[in-house]
């Protein structure tokens, strides 16, 4: 680790000024609305000197003395060009206008632009657009970007219904899902049918699958960054939607004299309307609703405040037995400055929380649970010289975790007051990196996190014999609770346990020729909090716990290596890439675990390793009018834990086996196809091996009952998922000068009616005595129709 300090600060103070250089800084905008464009490219004409644009539109590159011919392109708008002469340091904004054939262009790149995408060292990337997802066939016609991105290579689902998604063999709750910073704990409404993002509030989406930058931390699998939209500066513009379950509206405009603008946007569902009209379900609520909330003001051209928030429902009461609520809520208020020409910075001030609430009515029980966090970050962008681009920074994450407050909801309750213990902890980190372009064709990225996690108390921590919160009986061949030996209180000023990591980050390109390259990355990082779920996807009930004295944080090292190339002028693209990961300390559960409402989670798991391979390929068609994607991704994702100090021979004998996110197979499609100015049509297919799990493999009696005996875990597999989903969307009579614009989305989820197995259980038939099998299907074939509109 010392060598590598060493050759950080070597690199970072290398300077290449062989002549006099001058700095070009600015800002690029949508010339209709003012949102700033996440990506943009400007360059040097004839040189190798350019730069891409930050999360805030703001771009800066240093030039030796001279004229030059100043390019600045993004995908889907007209490309611009000034000529300049350099002398001084410049700044200067730019507007982009929106091309005329950006409807027939995909605009979903893996970088900021196919060519970058080549020349930059960051790899297993996927950025999508707003106008990306709208296009995409969704169930019940409301378009989802979690679904979206899982039509990407090495991003696969738990079935329908299910919430959350997974990246490369990793877990739901290894994904860092940020909305403007600001981390989401669930991303489902409607218990995943949807997601909580709202695409007419959303800009720009970027999954980092791998390749993770320094700045990010505290997960091992991926990052999904997503960032609202700032709202129009120039015009008040509504646009909404009418569908059959749910329908939504989007107001934004400029204020504070066009210093400034705003959006605020709203989603509200009512399925349960429908319900009233059944004599069966008059009595049941399923409901959903949520707001996006975006405010910025320019105090001058050095700095900007921005505020940001959301806040989502969802409301479910079946019968008046029993009522579930649960969402999120969160807070962000963002300082950008400018120091100068080279130094740009972000202060941000975050709130998160999750909450959920049961009432069961039948046994007159209230239960609350909830997990906040308050996040203060400080971020630095440094542009050292037209070879050397620093990232560093440093943050602060406090946690307060509520498994769980059970109340008696009545004075005749059965029901016992009970509360969990809370639980505190403290996460800082600090990171540095470098862009590095070696030479010409190579070019690095480079850097180290630091990552510390304090456990803090508050509570009373149990102690077990032996150190051993989970013993293995011999006699009876299964995992129990270890013996208590005594309780400690811990001071809320204490620290109960305490980790520190130091998280390398390497990523390299070397561009063969203009059109193809090569790069490879290793990415170490650690995560100190965990989702304890025994069941296959993310559910409202799942608690998240920190690493402790029992529960040690996961760390990852994944290793991956890439080909890219464009064809004919970037009409094709394929991207190639494989990629190993290892994880340590990943949690695994005994044999009957019980995780609801347990103060000890420690007696329940046990703690293993897990590991991930595969090949990943991405062929697109970037142009014309029938453009798309066709992904398939090969993989194996595995796990083994074996007894350890609790002895025993471990889980599954401590061999290998197959994860729940284990997918040999995984293939889908997606094309859009624009017949004319009227009517543009898209598909989307999907197949994927189906999802490990663990049968029954034999029976016996016992006294008159006939008990099932289980084979290895997850040596099954559901049957193999797929669907083909249409739509088809009608514009008329959308001339630019009229003010009131329109279309029409007619979608057909699943058209072939496929009935794909969300979970197969085998009961026993009360007539024959026997186990039969039963399979569960969530969707058939689903029709929708929904109304679009902007004034």
């Amino acid at each position: 680790m010392k060598h590598f300090f060493l050759g950080l600060c070597l690199v970072f103070s290398y300077l290449t000024f062989a002549q006099e250089t001058y700095s070009i800084r600015g800002s690029i905008k949508d010339a209709n609305n003012g949102e700033t464009l996440l990506g943009a490219t400007v360059f040097l004409k004839d040189t190798n000197i350019g730069a891409i644009t930050n999360e805030y539109g703001f771009f800066s590159l240093q030039a030796p003395k001279g004229s030059y011919t100043l390019i600045v392109s993004y995908m889907g708008y007209e490309n611009l060009s000034q000529n300049i002469d350099i002398h001084k340091d410049i700044s200067i904004n730019f507007e982009l206008t929106e091309a005329s054939t950006s409807l027939e262009e995909v605009v979903i790149v893996a970088e900021e632009s196919e060519q970058v995408n080549i020349k930059t060292p960051q790899m297993g990337v996927s950025k999508l657009k707003s106008g990306t997802i709208k296009k995409m066939p969704a169930v019940l016609g409301e378009v989802d970007v979690i679904k979206s991105i899982q039509m990407l290579p090495g991003v696969t689902n738990n079935g329908e219904g299910s919430s959350g998604f997974n990246v490369r063999g990793g877990a739901a709750d290894q994904n860092l899902v940020l909305l403007d910073e600001a981390i989401i704990y669930n991303t489902s409404h409607f218990f995943g049918f949807f997601s909580v993002f709202n695409a007419d509030a959303i800009k720009d989406i970027k999954l980092y699958k791998g390749d993770i930058p320094a700045k990010f931390g505290g997960r091992i699998s991926s990052v999904l960054d997503v960032r609202q939209k700032d709202g129009n500066s120039k015009n008040y513009d509504v646009t909404g939607g009418l569908g059959l379950i749910s329908s939504r509206l989007t107001v934004e405009g400029p204020v504070f004299k066009e210093k400034g603008s705003f959006l605020l946007a709203g989603r509200t569902s009512y399925a349960h309307l429908f319900l009233k009209m059944t004599e069966d379900f008059k009595d049941d609520k399923i409901s959903f609703y949520d707001l996006n909330f975006k405010t910025n003001y320019e105090i001058n051209q050095n700095n900007k405040i921005y505020l940001s928030g959301y806040y989502g429902r969802d409301v479910f009461n079946f019968d008046k037995v029993i009522e579930n609520n649960y969402g999120n809520i969160t807070g962000n208020i963002r300082w950008n400055h400018i120091f100068n020409d080279k130094l740009f910075s972000n202060l941000s001030l975050i709130y998160s929380k999750y909450d959920y609430q049961i009432i069961l009515d039948f046994i007159e029980l209230d239960w609350v649970a909830d997990i906040k966090n308050y996040n203060l970050k400080y971020d630095f962008k440094y542009y050292l010289n037209d070879k050397i681009k620093l990232d560093f920074g440093v943050s602060g994450i406090t946690y307060n975790l509520n498994p769980g407050e059970v109340k008696p909801s009545s004075p005749t309750s059965p029901v016992n007051y009970l509360k969990l213990d809370e639980k505190r902890a403290f996460e800082g980190g600090a990171y540095i990196s470098a862009e590095h372009k070696i030479t010409d064709k190579l070019t690095a990225q480079y850097g180290l996190r630091y990552s510390n996690f304090f456990r803090l108390g508050g509570q009373s921590m149990t102690s077990y014999v032996n150190n051993q919160p989970v013993v293995y009986n011999s006699e009876l061949g299964i995992y129990e609770r270890g013996e208590e030996a005594f309780e400690t209180y811990y001071e809320k000023n204490e620290s109960i346990e305490t980790f520190d990591n130091f998280e390398p980050r390497l990523g390299m390109a070397y561009q063969i020729n203009d059109a193809s390259s090569v790069k490879a990355s290793y990415t170490k990082s650690t995560q100190y909090l965990h989702l304890l779920s025994n069941t296959s996807s993310v559910t409202p009930l799942d608690v998240w716990t920190p690493s402790g004295k029992y529960i040690k944080p996961q760390k990852s090292n994944q290793y991956a290596l890439g080909y890219y190339r464009s064809f004919k002028d970037n009409l094709f693209s394929l991207e190639l890439e494989t990629y190993y990961k290892t994880i340590d300390n990943r949690i695994d559960y005994i044999d009957g675990s019980d995780l609801i409402g347990n103060n000890t989670i420690e007696t329940e798991i046990l703690n293993g390793e897990a590991r991930a391979y595969g090949l990943e390929i991405l062929f697109r068609k970037n142009k014309g009018r029938l453009t798309g994607w066709l992904a398939y991704t090969l993989s194996r994702s595995e796990q083994r834990t074996l007894g350890g100090l609790a002895g025993g021979p471990g889980i599954n004998n401590g061999d290998w086996y197959k994860t729940p996110y284990d997918r040999t197979h995984d293939v889908s499609a997606t094309a859009t196809y624009k017949l004319n100015d009227k009517w543009s049509f898209s598909s989307n297919l999907v197949f994927q091996t189906g999802r490990p799990v663990t049968y029954p493999n034999g029976q016996y009696t016992y006294e008159g009952l006939s008990i099932a005996t289980y084979s290895n875990r997850n040596e099954d597999r559901l049957p193999a998922y797929h669907r083909l989903d249409v739509s088809a969307i009608y514009k008329p009579n959308n001339k630019p000068d009229k003010r009131w614009k329109g279309e029409w989305v007619f979608g057909i989820y699943n058209l072939y009616n496929r009935k794909n197995a969300a979970a197969i259980t085998f009961n026993q038939n009360n007539q024959t005595g026997l186990n039969e099998a039963t399979r569960l299907s969530i969707f058939g074939i689903i029709p929708s129709v929904t109304y679009n509109f902007k004034f």
